[in-house]
């Protein structure tokens, strides 16, 4: 819908833009700087590497809640966010890990390579929330019109379950037993 008013009168832009919190802006630039940070391979303790997930869940849910919390359908649209989270956390956790992707035991961290596909799903978080709170605040019908929320609901968890399963990978690495080097033959 968004999408649509913006093709067909592109002069709407400027407006919407002016009417946006100031906060949104400083929490776009926040969530760029997390995201650009996972482009290169770092090593991180287990703290860090919890951060962004949770991060990122909580915008999703948040998302959800400040759109759809006041719709006869909320429980409707979390139980949808709910179950494609924990779908997709199911899947993602299942991958096998990024090829570099190591846990050292003695140092308790974790060596992750650098990859843009945070940078991705952050983005897209933060877009969905941002044309949803702008569409739901132009057209307050949407947040209970049960298509179009369970849609959000779902989009919503499908990010949640991204980044949940990510961890979920990355957890695994550590509860690993240690690989044990067989004893070389001496010559």
């Amino acid at each position: 819908m968004l999408i649509q008013l913006l093709v067909n009168k592109p002069e709407m832009i400027g407006p919407i833009l002016a009417r946006t919190p100031p906060w949104v802006w400083l929490l776009l630039a926040g969530l760029l700087w997390m995201g650009i940070g996972m482009i290169k391979e770092k090593t991180i303790g287990a703290t860090r590497a919890a951060i962004m997930p949770l991060t990122m869940t909580g915008l999703s849910l948040w998302g959800t809640i400040s759109a759809f919390g006041q719709s006869a359908l909320f429980g409707s649209v979390l139980l949808v966010w709910a179950v494609a989270a924990v779908v997709l956390a199911t899947a993602v956790s299942r991958m096998p890990p990024p090829a570099g992707m190591r846990y050292d035991a003695t140092s308790r961290r974790f060596t992750v390579p650098g990859s843009w596909v945070p940078l991705a799903l952050i983005l897209g978080i933060f877009l969905v929330k941002y044309v949803v709170g702008v569409e739901v605040a132009m057209q307050p019908t949407l947040a209970h019109d049960g298509t179009y929320s369970l849609a959000c609901g779902a989009i919503y968890g499908v990010f949640s379950g991204i980044f949940t399963g990510r961890a979920i990978r990355l957890g695994r690495l550590a509860m690993r037993p240690a690989q044990v080097s067989a004893p070389t033959a001496r010559a």
